[in-house]
């Protein structure tokens, strides 16, 4: 019997048109978008549909269009009577999952996260800090260069996608000095994200602590099914404080690897990543074949890649 578990993406997955081939098709998909934008009182539909990308691109922008996108398309997946017990997403797509278990309710969540996009844009003041994703070195020797470069400035692992592809962020000089290091020592590839700030470091304390407060009064349910943490890489349990690890996910790493090791562990043997683009799907592809795990990855976004999904599972 197919053991499912449905992941959502992260910021940085936008584009132009994201969610609305499908959105245009069916009217659940559809009223997931009108719902945003009746509680946003702004047109989600529109920015998607429209964009232009410097606008999209935006923090405050990419959380709340990804995130209601992303539940979009979960509606159509759902309306075909598909399900799973086991969820969980990355960075921002931890959102996504806790809505899909129960936590938050859409109408709070598409809020929470647009304030979550300011506090983490404004952690940091604009063109202080960088992201740099490393391709190609081992963790080992990427926790030993981002040692070495720190010297100029905090720079730290900030995202573990899978085996090989890690990230680094922190202050501009430090993280240049990580990517020279890197090439030096043999990276395949050093890659400027397009984003506004060093997210996941300790340098977005402060925005935890804002998005903590922010949480005190937002309603939460417990979890009805299991939810990964990214800072735990392990299922929230019934002893956790959600808020607290929430405030946590802003500033520690992504530990995006181990997430998809626990749901391997668990006998997982389809992951379905719900959501614009697909590089959750090569993250899950990557880590389970470097266990020689039999898993079967797809990702839902548009006409063809559910027309993949739904061939797959006929």
């Amino acid at each position: 019997m197919t053991k499912f578990a449905f992941v959502f993406p992260g910021q940085g997955t936008h584009y132009v048109g994201m969610g609305l081939e499908l959105a245009d098709r069916y009217r659940v998909a559809d009223a997931v978008f009108e719902q945003a934008n009746e509680i946003m009182h702004m047109d989600i539909r529109r920015l998607c549909r429209d964009g232009p990308e410097s606008e999209l691109v935006k923090t405050e922008n990419a959380q709340p269009t990804i995130h209601t996108a992303s539940l979009a398309l979960l509606k159509v997946i759902e309306s075909y009577g598909f399900g799973a017990d086991i969820c969980g997403g990355f960075s921002l797509g931890e959102y996504a999952a806790l809505v899909y278990a129960g936590v938050f309710r859409f109408e709070d969540s598409v809020k929470l996260v647009q304030q979550r996009g300011l506090f983490m844009q404004n952690a940091v003041p604009q063109g202080l800090g960088k992201m740099c994703w490393i391709t190609g070195l081992d963790r080992p020797t990427v926790q030993q260069i981002v040692a070495e470069a720190a010297v100029l400035g905090l720079v730290e692992c900030s995202n573990f996608n899978c085996p090989n592809q890690i990230i680094v962020a922190g202050y501009n000089a430090a993280v240049e000095r990580a990517a020279a290091l890197a090439r030096e020592r043999g990276a395949s590839a050093t890659t400027f994200l397009n984003v506004s700030g060093p997210f996941h470091t300790s340098l977005l304390q402060g925005a935890g602590q804002q998005l903590f407060e922010l949480l005190r009064n937002v309603p939460m349910g417990k979890p009805n099914k299991k939810v990964l943490s990214n800072v735990t890489a392990q299922y929230f349990t019934e002893h956790d404080d959600i808020r607290q690890l929430l405030k946590e996910h802003v500033y520690k790493p992504v530990r995006w690897e181990e997430c998809v090791n626990t749901l391997l562990d668990d006998g997982v043997d389809t992951l379905v990543e719900i959501g614009p683009k697909h590089l959750l799907t090569t993250y899950n592809q990557n880590t389970a074949a470097s266990r020689g795990a039999q898993v079967r990855c797809f990702n839902v976004e548009n006409v063809q890649t559910l027309e993949n999904f739904l061939r797959a599972m006929a």
